[in-house]
């Protein structure tokens, strides 16, 4: 096994103006931080318009998601660069709509309809195993677009019961990627006090992009309506959500709350899914002996021609990769929280309208919580540090009753389609195309993330 640690961005050196941190933060969230917050508890940063503090405490976490959520909604600076694309989403909303909001869509994702999607999410890994068998010749391949594709297929087959052949799923699936290259991290509005009746200037490009999704996803939104109505909707994801009545008052989803919503599946659901899975594989091309593993497992537990749920929990091996992978590279590297009233942490005052920083990111690689922070062990996860560190310092869904609802279904999708591709192609690294992570919306590879396959004997 390589000694070699897994790809870790460079910290940046010394203090820099408020100017210059926002162009690296722009350029890539992770290398605009400086290297002691991999070890420190808490740190604050001051700008003229407003005090962010990092908390990497397990304590002050679990305060923040856990104990107190209320107390520390979501930063509306988050809503800054998204809103084009999610609108009044979950992702984005506070309070007594999202309470709403989740109250609708939490039953789509309770544990009996993870059994139900399965053998959507079995179809789309066939898929994603047939597709790469062209390119598994030993050449370069970028597999982060092959991990999106994948991804993006298992979003269509489950929630709309379509693969992503389907026209208008390709359709988006390509606008996304428009998307995203057109969307900065940083908006005027999340550095600057902007009043609310203030426009919001954001990148032509990126309000055209997701005009064009959200006008595709209202297509779809509206074609199940009518069959809703009609009785004629097929019993998976978005018939669920659609369908559901909010306990409480009764209301159910209208088609243009059900496309704010549909936008966040695909956000948090296909670009979060897409990243852990590409990281798991350059890992597992990384660390040939964990690979091999990975292979025997799926191979002595998967049977191709057999759709069963019962298999998950014999793919140990490969959930711990998948886990680990998460743990190194957290798909969402920071969440942002806002202080509703003052308050003190660590004996230091945190005016009201701070900004809480949560930082997956940092906090599953600090130096005073995990052994060997910046190594790839999957074992680690059955030691008494890793189990520790499980429950006190690994967020990469976020935790709390804002835990991404979808955080289950990751975990089925992700083992299943990691097996059933190493279980096929042995991956390896490129010597001349390393992989550096940048975070823009989410960790992603700088240059992509490029691997040669060959077909397993």
């Amino acid at each position: 096994m390589t000694e070699r640690l897994p790809p870790k961005p460079p910290s940046r050196s010394g203090r820099v103006s408020l100017w210059r941190y926002a162009k690296l933060f722009r350029r890539d969230i992770l290398s605009a931080q400086p290297a002691r917050l991999y070890h420190a508890w808490m740190a604050e940063f001051r700008t003229p318009f407003f005090r962010s503090y990092m908390c990497n405490d397990p304590s002050l976490v679990d305060l923040v998601l856990k104990e107190r959520p209320d107390d520390f909604p979501k930063s509306d600076r988050i809503r800054e660069g998204l809103a084009p694309l999610l609108g009044n989403s979950v992702f984005v909303t506070n309070g007594e709509v999202w309470k709403r909001q989740r109250r609708i869509i939490d039953p789509a994702f309770e544990g009996g309809r993870l059994r139900e999607v399965f053998p959507a999410m079995w179809d789309a890994a066939v898929s994603a195993v047939d597709r790469l068998r062209p390119m598994a010749d030993g050449t370069p391949v970028e597999v982060e677009s092959h991990a999106s594709h994948a991804a993006a297929d298992v979003i269509f087959r489950t929630l709309f019961s379509i693969p992503i052949e389907h026209e208008i799923a390709g359709q988006v699936f390509a606008k996304f990627r428009d998307h995203q290259r057109a969307q900065p991290v940083v908006n005027l509005g999340a550095l600057l006090p902007l009043p609310r009746w203030m426009p919001r200037f954001h990148r032509r490009k990126a309000k055209e992009t997701a005009r064009q999704i959200r006008g595709l996803i209202q297509d779809l939104t509206a074609a199940r309506m009518a069959a809703i109505g009609q009785g004629t909707a097929p019993e998976d994801l978005a018939t669920k959500i659609m369908t559901t009545t909010d306990p409480e008052t009764g209301d159910q989803f209208d088609t243009d709350e059900m496309v704010d919503q549909v936008a966040i599946f695909f956000l948090a659901g296909y670009e979060t899914s897409a990243s852990a899975l590409a990281w798991a594989l350059y890992l597992l091309a990384q660390y040939p002996d964990w690979q091999d593993g990975v292979a025997a497992e799926a191979q002595s537990q998967i049977d191709p021609d057999k759709i069963y749920f019962s298999v998950m929990s014999r793919l140990r091996l490969s959930r711990d990769v998948f886990r680990e992978a998460l743990r190194l590279y957290p798909p969402v590297p920071m969440m942002v929280r806002e202080a509703r009233c003052p308050e003190r942490f660590r004996a230091r005052a945190v005016p009201k309208g701070s900004q809480i920083v949560l930082s997956p990111w940092h906090l599953h690689r600090h130096e005073r919580l995990w052994d060997d922070p910046d190594a790839f062990n999957p074992a680690r996860f059955q030691t008494a540090n890793g189990k520790s560190c499980l429950r006190n310092a690994y967020i990469p869904f976020s935790s709390g009753q804002r835990v991404c609802p979808g955080a289950g279904f990751a975990m089925i999708e992700g083992p299943l389609i990691l097996s059933m591709l190493v279980r096929a192609y042995r991956f390896a690294l490129v010597a001349d195309k390393p992989a550096m992570p940048v975070a823009h919306l989410t960790v992603r590879g700088e240059d992509g993330i490029w691997l040669s396959l060959t077909p397993r004997e």
